[in-house]
């Protein structure tokens, strides 16, 4: 018999693999594979709310199969947030009976990020909400008084997530918010007012069907009252203004969508936590200026490189600001522009 006959040589072993030593699985399960399902069976839903590791998930939207589910993340998904408003694939027990869990496997791709940090110095973000297109800025006319630095801060995170603002000022029978309001009269600005015996509902409704609209605001301009009466179900705490800070309490404090419900349409309504600052380190500055539609529409003349401060030379906005082509609110535009500007330039640079 020669070496290369497919005969059986006495000569050789018999191999048994039941004899091959495999290195035990501590937790006792599967071995991990790098290999992920495709879960084409998941199912796309709206996240509600986000509850300590809980989310509230909405499935088959605007359907006879409408339903909230309970779900938790898939272990794939640990390094990465999932806030409300955004739209997820679900897989498990989608039932939503009571006591049952589903699992999020997928983020859709986002089409909006909002997002602010702690302070202007520091990189690190905090998602508030996904894929919202409004944002609404409510302020209250008096206690407290209104922020105008604050407001600037909205716009610009605004406009760097791509989502329209609108303003609401609330309280105006507390104060007349024509002051106010002309530090942003160079802006494309839809303006809302309020007051305790005259909430223009229909009016702020109209402007939220169809739209997903994240409701912002500092802590006690009655952001919770609007949101109520947008929103009878919500059931939102209500909290009051201190009388020697002149600061409001923390009310919400969970980021949720409610539904608005119209004869006309429908919208979301994104209520979040009330906030007594608004750090941007995380946004590019080449987007604040965004914020000031007026002024970048002038800041197209100035030479490259314009830096839209103090001391830069040639600056197209601030010669026309002293030419008094922007009339009595220009200086105050452009003193806003310039505050935040100055923030970025002597912080750190985080891009």
């Amino acid at each position: 018999m020669s070496w290369w006959s497919t005969d059986e040589d006495e000569d050789e072993p018999e191999y048994d693999e039941s004899s091959v030593r495999v290195r035990p699985n501590r937790k006792g399960n599967k071995p991990r594979t790098k290999t992920r399902p495709e879960h084409e069976d998941a199912l796309t839903g709206r996240i509600l709310a986000v509850d300590r590791g809980r989310y509230t998930v909405m499935l088959d939207e605007n359907t006879p199969d409408e339903r909230k589910v309970t779900a938790a993340r898939a272990s794939e998904l640990r390094k990465h947030a999932v806030v409300t408003g955004d739209r997820v694939d679900i897989v498990g027990d989608t039932t939503g009976a009571e006591g049952s869990l589903a699992r999020i496997v997928r983020i859709v791709p986002r089409t909006t990020l909002l997002r602010r940090s702690a302070d202007d110095t520091d990189a690190v973000e905090r998602v508030i909400v996904a894929n919202a297109d409004q944002m609404l800025i409510v302020v209250a006319a008096a206690n407290p008084e209104p922020r105008i630095r604050l407001v600037d801060r909205y716009l610009v995170a605004a406009y760097d997530a791509g989502i329209t603002p609108i303003l609401c000022i609330t309280k105006t029978d507390l104060a007349d918010p024509a002051e106010f309001l002309s530090n942003f009269a160079g802006l494309d600005l839809t303006v809302f007012t309020s007051r305790e015996d005259d909430l223009p509902i229909e009016a702020i409704s109209e402007a939220l069907i169809g739209h997903d609209t994240v409701f912002v605001g500092h802590s006690g301009v009655g952001k919770s009252t609007l949101v109520n009466a947008l929103v009878p179900a919500a059931k939102r705490a209500v909290g009051v203004v201190n009388t020697v800070t002149g600061r409001g309490r923390h009310t919400s404090s969970s980021t949720v969508s409610l539904r608005l419900e119209t004869p006309q349409g429908r919208g979301w309504v994104i209520d979040t936590p009330g906030v007594r600052s608004f750090g941007l380190g995380h946004i590019n500055t080449d987007n604040i200026l965004k914020a000031f539609t007026d002024l970048a529409t002038i800041a197209e003349k100035c030479p490259r490189g314009c830096t839209h401060l103090p001391d830069s030379p040639d600056c197209a906005i601030i010669e026309a600001v002293e030419a008094g082509e922007l009339g009595e609110t220009g200086a105050a535009r452009l003193d806003s522009l310039q505050r935040l500007l100055l923030t970025f330039a002597k912080a750190p640079s985080t891009h």
